[in-house]
């Protein structure tokens, strides 16, 4: 019996050691959060907004996109694309792949960055079209997010190189397997008005959501994997340079949204979690994930969305600690309106956009 336990006692070692596993991790010392926080929080808006949910079952409204009409439009898990300004949202089509980024552009025409497929556009039905689905001769393997300029020029995130959203079944555990191993092959490229394609910043661990100035002279940049926002130079003696805008967030950040009046909403997936103390030291951190998916690190349904300006002064500050809509992913004034998207949930939040906090 003993000569068994030790037999067992050294397999269950042999497999916690050397069991192969998809992460790679590398050291990283993050820093130690909450960093900024508003001064302004409010605990009520998004736990007193209205849920609206998506017909027949459908998951993921995770982005919103409003038309030069006034329409908006959301998508959900399975690619439905659906109008969502009314009191019940309408299903339009069925476009197929995992869209995620949403963009009105100046043509009228709606962008997609799709996780699957990559960058894509559409005039209404029947016209999906793919603009790009590879990069520098790469596969484009994770569209996350999109802005678009006046002239037309899109700039668009790949969160991963090393991950695509079919790894282990969907977006949510390749987000986590990227943020786990801190690897940094994301980057942010664009599509020129003339059709090419270039790289304009490398180098992030997860790249998600990004947003265009008012002036269009620099290019927000969201990095979940580190917490971070980053901006990158367009114009101007700086062209080209890239500097942190904010650090050390309390949260990792989701989508950006510029609202039009030189202010962007940020949404936060989850709040820091505490298995970030085992960033330093790769080797637990493969024992961890080969102990299973009940002990693996995973997003907090903790609701959260900040607006800041262009100096990264934050004005708002929403939460909902019980985590209504599960992952939160966007956030946004239209009209008279303001929503709450959500990668995994059910429904979005709407509220009327007067019970918004006023900006101090």
């Amino acid at each position: 019996m003993k000569k068994l336990l030790l037999v067992l006692l050294a397999a269950g070692l042999g497999y916690l050691i050397f069991w192969p596993v998809p992460v790679t991790p590398v050291a990283y010392e993050p820093a130690q959060g909450p960093g900024p926080q508003g001064d302004h929080q409010d605990i009520t808006v998004l736990a007193e907004m209205e849920a609206i949910l998506l017909p027949d079952g459908a998951i993921g409204p995770e982005d919103l996109a409003v038309m030069p009409d006034g329409a908006v439009y959301t998508t959900d898990m399975a690619g439905g694309l659906y109008r969502i300004d009314g009191a019940v949202p309408e299903k339009i089509e069925e476009l197929g792949g995992r869209p995620l980024g949403l963009k009105a552009g100046p043509d009228g025409a709606l962008y997609i960055a799709d996780s699957y497929r990559g960058l894509m556009r559409w005039t209404g039905p029947g016209t999906l079209e793919i603009l790009v689905d590879e990069v520098d001769g790469a596969p484009l393997i994770y569209a996350n997010q999109l802005d678009i300029g006046r002239d037309g020029t899109v700039y668009f995130s790949n969160s991963s190189d090393r991950f695509d959203p079919e790894t282990m079944g969907g977006t949510k555990p390749t987000s986590v397997l990227t943020v786990w191993e801190q690897s940094d092959s994301g980057y942010v490229a664009r599509r020129n008005p003339d059709g090419t394609i270039e790289k304009i910043a490398t180098g992030f661990v997860y790249t998600n959501g990004v947003a265009l100035s008012e002036n269009e002279d620099f290019l927000l940049i969201n990095e979940t994997g580190r917490a971070q926002v980053h901006r990158l130079w367009l114009t101007g003696d700086k062209a080209g340079e890239r500097e942190l805008f904010l650090s050390n967030l309390p949260g990792y950040p989701d989508n950006l949204e510029a609202q039009g009046d030189g202010t962007y909403w940020l949404a936060f997936a989850s709040p820091r979690v505490p298995a970030e103390i085992l960033m330093p030291y790769p080797f637990l951190r493969k024992v961890l994930w080969r102990l299973g998916p009940l002990v693996r690190p995973a997003p907090i349904h903790q609701g959260r969305v900040i607006q800041f300006d262009e100096n990264g002064t934050i004005l708002r500050d929403l939460q909902d600690p019980e985590g209504r809509f599960g992952v939160t992913t966007s956030a946004r004034v239209v009209g008279d309106a303001f929503y709450l998207m959500s990668l995994d949930g059910p429904s979005f939040g709407r509220t009327a956009a007067e019970n918004l906090p006023p900006v101090p």
